[in-house]
């Protein structure tokens, strides 16, 4: 399908405009209640693939009534910039609305290309469950999400069965949410997905719309109608598609938010432009119970 969702014009550009999202790790203030409770735990052997966990205060203790969700969360950057050091503040944020949190970094492009990254996607999902629990966290309510790339990441391995099911946890993901996404952005026609996608054998299976089924787990989808670097159509049609086979999602769209304005409203600096993370936890807390 030829579109203009995805309008990333070059890794340079993308990465001046998620900038000051990394600075909100060091400039903005934090949610309280939740904190980070460990630091580059190796999910593979390459210096890229370790993730940090963050947990509501109690949790890793033992101080709650049970075992907490676990959300596995993929920062964005064009599949080729990025790094969990900048996005301590999301994770801070999901875990104070009461999650156990992993935010794992994973490789880049030019180091590899499709499938790397969403391989690298899936065996954090595996390994941050199988470690859950020593951190407070359910290995059974686990849900995975991402911002821009990010996202692509989550509903790929959400998706497209092969990930989960190649390291040996094909059922264990029962929900994912979407911020921002490129999940149908056919043809190749700028440097990020040429440079990222462009080698694949068949460019459709880089496309999470390729693999909507009716037993997907439950999906959120959020997206700004002024996002000029992923057009909300992205959001629009995997709702659509999704919807039209019978799987169970969720879309919202927010008025005047641009690409960056969307995730940023984790942040307590900017949260009352928009309600996402409230809408974000408040669906998670109801699919996974």
């Amino acid at each position: 399908m030829t579109r203009r969702g995805l309008l990333i014009p070059a890794a340079g550009t993308l990465l001046a405009a998620c900038t000051p999202l990394g600075l909100l790790n060091a400039v903005g203030p934090r949610d309280r209640m939740a904190r980070r409770v460990a630091r580059d735990v190796p999910y593979g052997p390459d210096p890229r693939q370790t993730m940090d966990i963050y947990a509501p205060d109690g949790a890793q203790e033992g101080g709650m009534q049970r075992p907490v969700p676990l959300v596995v969360f993929f920062y964005g950057g064009g599949w080729d910039e990025g790094s969990k050091n900048l996005y301590g503040w999301a994770a801070q944020a999901l875990a104070a609305r009461g999650f156990v949190v992993a935010l794992p970094d994973y490789r880049l492009v030019p180091q590899v290309v499709f499938p790397a990254f969403i391989e690298d996607a899936a065996a954090a999902t595996a390994h941050a469950a199988r470690i859950a629990a020593q951190y407070g966290g359910d290995p059974n309510r686990v849900a995975v999400g991402g911002h821009s790339a990010g996202a692509h990441l989550a509903l790929m391995i959400t998706l497209d069965r092969r990930y989960m099911t190649a390291v040996g946890d094909r059922d264990r993901i029962k929900a994912a949410f979407g911020l921002a996404g490129p999940y149908d952005f056919l043809p190749f026609d700028v440097d990020a997905s040429k440079n990222a996608f462009g080698r694949a054998p068949d460019p459709t299976l880089t496309q999470p719309v390729t693999f909507v089924r009716p037993d997907a787990p439950p999906i959120w989808l959020g997206h700004g109608t002024a996002d000029t670097v992923v057009h909300d159509d992205d959001t629009v049609i995997l709702s659509d598609r999704l919807t039209a086979v019978g799987a169970p999602v969720e879309a919202k769209l927010y008025p005047g938010l641009s690409h960056a304005d969307l995730i940023a409203t984790f942040s307590p600096l900017f949260r009352k432009k928009a309600p996402v993370l409230d809408d974000v936890t408040g669906f998670l807390h109801r699919v996974l119970g």
